[in-house]
Formats: C-alpha cells, structure tokens, sequence
C-alpha cells in the first residue's frame, strides 16, 4: 500500500486538528440519457464534507477507472486547501460508507491521529447527491428523447445522398410546410467546397439575402461575421467528426473522406433573439424531422437532374408521417421546389465574374508535340484579371494552391480561366494536383511553315516541369493582341504572378461567363516571357520539335 512520505506526514501533523467529523464517499455522476452528451456523467465523484459546520471542504471529479488513490488525494487539498469558508485543519474522525475505502484510509492516514469510521448512510453527502442529480436530469436534452433516434436517422440519409455533390449554397430549396407556425423553408446546402458540411434551414427568404448580403460586406472583421451569424433565423443539422477522433489526423481533413462511425451530426436553432442553441424542443423537432424526410425524398426523386450545370425548375408534394405525435393528424403534406431565380438573384448579389475576359474556341487543330491531353479540346478560355476582393473570396471558397505573397497592385490578379464540364473539370483539376500543381504560365511563339502564319501559344508548366498546351492563338488577332498587353502589364504589376482558375458550366446558360459559384479551383503561379521558357519557337513539323 502506497504511504506518505515522512515529510508530507509531518507536514499534515502540523494542521490544527479540529472537533469535527467529515463525511467522505465516491460515488457515479448521474447517467440519465437525458443528459448533455458532452457532460461529466462518465465520471465519479469525490465529495469531502465537514457534517459538523455543514461545508463542502473538497470535490473532484474522476475516471471511474481511478484508483482509491484518487480519493485521498482530494481529502488532502479538503484538510490543506478547503474550499471556501472552510480554514486549513484535520478532522478528529473521518466517516465513509464503504468498507474498502475504510481500511484502506486506515492504512494511509494512521500516523495522522483520524479516527476512520464506518457508516452505512452519509446523510450530508446523500442529500447533495441527490441535489447534483436532480440537476443533471433537469437539463433539456440536445433532442426530444421521442424524436432523438429517428433525427438521427434522417441526418445520416442525407449524410448518405450527399446532395452537396450537386447542389451549392445559393441553389435554394423552398419546403413548405404550413404547420407549426411555419410556412416555408428555404434549404441550404452546405458541403460542396469541402468545408463545413450541413444544411440551414432559413425561416424567411428575407433572413438568408440578409445574412449572405451581411457576409458580403467589405467589413469581414470576426466581430462583424459573428454577429451577421447571429442575426440569421434558421433551424440546422451539421456534420462534425466524432468527439473521441484525433484532431491532429491530418489522413482525413475532409469529412466526406470519413466512414459513417466518425460522423457526429449536430442540430440547433439560430434566431437574432436566442443567439445559437444546439438544442431542439418538440414543435422543432417535427419541423426539421419533416423537413429533412421530404428533402431525401426530393433528392432521391430528382438526383440526375439536380446533376446539371443549371438548377432546373422542378417541384414534388409529398406527404409525411408524424411518429410519436400528439397531433390530431399522423401525417402532414409537403411541398418541395427548386428556386431557380432565387439562385440567380443570390449569384448576381455576389456580384462575381470575370472582367475584359477574351473567350475562345480551345480546338487545338494543329500543334501536337506538346502535351495536350490536359485541357479538354472543347473548353472555352479566358484571359482576364480578378479583382483582388474576388481572389480573397476565391481562396476561402475553392481548392486553392498559394504561390507566394502577392503584391496587390493594379485591378487584380491577371488569370487564364479555362471552363469545362464538371467531371472533366475535376479531372483536370486532379491532373494538375498529381502534377505538383501549378509551377508557370507561358506565351510562347509558335509557327506553321506550310501556310506561313505565326501563333501565340498559351502554355501551362506544371512543377514537374511538363509542358501542357492550352490555347492556340493568331498573333496578328487584334483581340488577342489587345488581351496579351493587358496581360503582360498585370504580370509585371504584380511582379510576375498570375492564376490559373478552373470551373465548370460549359453547357449552361454561364457559358463564357462563369460565376463564382463555377468556379471549382485556383492555381497561382508565375508568368514566364518565352526567353525563361528557352524552348525557342515552336513549328509545326511532323511531330513539334524545339528549335
């Protein structure tokens, strides 16, 4: 058995013993499934109480797995370090409630002079344990314990559809409900730029333009986003890694990369009045039950053609039954929509796009020595600059590869845009990943000798220093002539940086003018002249050849 040393003996000897008995007990917090998942109700109390003057002197809270040393440690900080208003001091006798804790305090306490008895009731301790947990078990539960198992449920099935494969943030998705003193929803989903996964539920359409207008704002202080977060007026679900995950796992940094165990789903309620609360009461419960069970529906229904580059317009009733309702009715019908224009509204709100952009036809008919088996042959190029508030919300809303400190200076970050379908867009992307990324851009000449015309060749070096081929243009083309000088003096104004951004929506009405909800990528790099390339003019042979 583990003793004091001497000196702490001597050291505890020294404490005036007082005429008063202490009750001690161990004993499990309250395990009511009621609780907070995130309370202490896995661990055991220790409780060291002066039964004459009627004070707690020392409390901790430990592993139930804690050896008996854990108890005299507290006993020793309840003699040396009471809390208030008890003074340093010893008992005159100890009182516990289990025979085991008795002898063994006999063995580690007797050269202290504490009588330790036996008591099968400690009514002092009792009564504040059945204090505690009265309180533990008064708490409101994170969900309504009838609709607890089945939210779950629901959460995972969208977990599971994964609808943020598809749909972005501003695409809306009205529900309409008309119970519960609740109308219409407007569904947001959250999750396709790999972030923060979950969808809000906004009770007005006011609220979301409001919050997405206040995020906008050139004010993008903590404080200023904390506060428009607050002033939203939505039900949530949120996907979160399982509290046990090691944090510092950098394997899986994207959720959608986890298996099903380690997903946590959190639900809540914001409102400008009640701030956040990750609690939902009944009527609650049963709006966001329905809300998520018509979703899945919709999107089960109406996958392949939510799959597109355009929201279509499309709608679907469907009627939902109630579990464990006390309303007159078992089940209440639902309207989901898609909200094409709302989607339009809030992109042209963002106000993103690509400014004095030349767009051409990326068919390659000639040069082939290069490698072009990058860019799709029927995308569309762009040449043109982002401005430098669009490129900050680039960076924080796509996959993004940094180059360096950028100097801000001009109108922006000059950026080759190539657009593509979406599969293809993501392959490119991908390609250029295993790549290494993004190393240069290149305008190099390039000559056809059978017809005698001269090209401007766009190229893209990769940092394993390969070649790709991504645009062929006339270098007599007033257009790209035009195009090629406001290139070459946003390059020099930003000390050779520039950007190459990649999106989507080749066949939809954003054609040529992508948006931001488009874009899926962004590489920066540096702009090279042909001289740091050092591959001379490139002509048109049987196969390419540098000269």
């Amino acid at each position: 058995m583990t003793s004091f040393n001497r000196s702490t003996s001597r050291r505890l000897k020294k404490l005036t013993q007082i005429p008063s008995v202490w009750e001690g007990d161990r004993r499990a917090l309250s395990s009511s499934p009621t609780q907070p998942r995130d309370s202490e109700s896995g661990g055991e109390c220790i409780l060291w109480v002066d039964g004459s003057q009627g004070i707690v002197r020392g409390m901790d809270v430990v592993a139930p797995d804690s050896g008996p040393e854990a108890i005299v440690r507290t006993l020793m900080r309840a003699m040396e370090h009471p809390h208030s208003p008890g003074k340093p001091a010893r008992p005159q006798k100890i009182v516990v409630r289990d025979r085991e804790i008795q002898f063994y305090l006999r063995g580690v306490l007797q050269d202290l002079d504490i009588a330790i008895d036996y008591a099968p009731e400690l009514p002092l301790i009792d009564e504040l344990f059945r204090g505690f947990a009265d309180l533990l078990d008064s708490q409101t539960p994170d969900l309504p314990p009838q609709y607890a198992q089945i939210l779950q449920d629901k959460a995972f099935a969208v977990w599971q559809a994964a609808p943020w494969e598809f749909l972005e943030e501003q695409q809306i998705l009205s529900i309409e409900i008309n119970k519960w003193d609740v109308a219409t929803l407007y569904a947001s989903i959250m999750g396709m730029l790999g972030m923060e996964y979950g969808i809000l539920l906004y009770r007005s359409e006011d609220s979301l333009k409001q919050f997405r207008a206040a995020v906008l704002r050139d004010d993008e202080s903590t404080q200023h986003l904390e506060e428009a977060f607050l002033k939203q007026d939505c039900l949530f679900l949120t996907f979160e890694r399982v509290d046990d995950i090691d944090e510092d796992d950098d394997e899986a940094d994207d959720l959608a990369d986890l298996p099903l165990s380690e997903i946590d789903p959190t639900f809540g309620n914001i409102h400008p009045l009640e701030g956040l609360r990750s609690v939902l009461y009944d009527e609650e419960a049963l709006v966001v039950l329905v809300a998520l069970e018509s979703l899945n529906r919709f999107i089960r229904d109406h996958r392949r053609q939510l799959h597109g580059d355009e929201l279509p317009t499309l709608s679907r009733r469907y009627r939902i039954s109630l579990p464990h309702s006390e309303e007159p009715t078992k089940s209440v019908s639902v309207n989901v929509s898609t909200m094409p224009e709302l989607a339009a509204e809030l992109e042209e709100m963002a106000g993103f796009g690509i400014e004095e952009q030349e767009i051409a036809d990326s068919s390659y008919p000639r040069f082939r020595s290069l490698r072009d088996d990058l860019i799709p042959e029927d995308s569309f190029l762009s040449l043109g600059v982002v401005s430098w508030e669009m490129l900050e919300y680039l960076r924080k809303g796509v996959k993004y590869h940094k180059a360096g400190e950028i100097k801000e200076v001009g109108d922006g970050l000059p950026v080759i845009l190539i657009q593509t379908s979406r599969p293809k867009a993501k392959t490119v992307i991908e390609n250029i990943e295993v790549a290494g990324g993004l190393k240069a851009i290149c305008f190099n000449p390039g000559a056809d000798p059978f017809d005698g015309n001269r090209y401007d060749l766009g190229l893209l070096q990769t940092q394993n220093d390969e070649l790709f081929l991504f645009g062929e243009f006339l270098d007599n083309d007033p257009i790209h002539v035009e195009a090629r000088k406001k290139w070459n003096q946003r390059c020099k104004n930003t000390k050779g940086y520039c950007g190459l951004i990649i999106a989507k929506g080749l066949t939809g009405a954003s054609r040529g003018n992508p948006q931001l909800r488009d874009m899926m990528a962004l590489f920066e790099g540096r702009s090279l002249l042909p001289k740091d390339l050092g591959i001379g003019t490139l002509q048109l042979m049987p196969q390419l050849q540098f000269e």
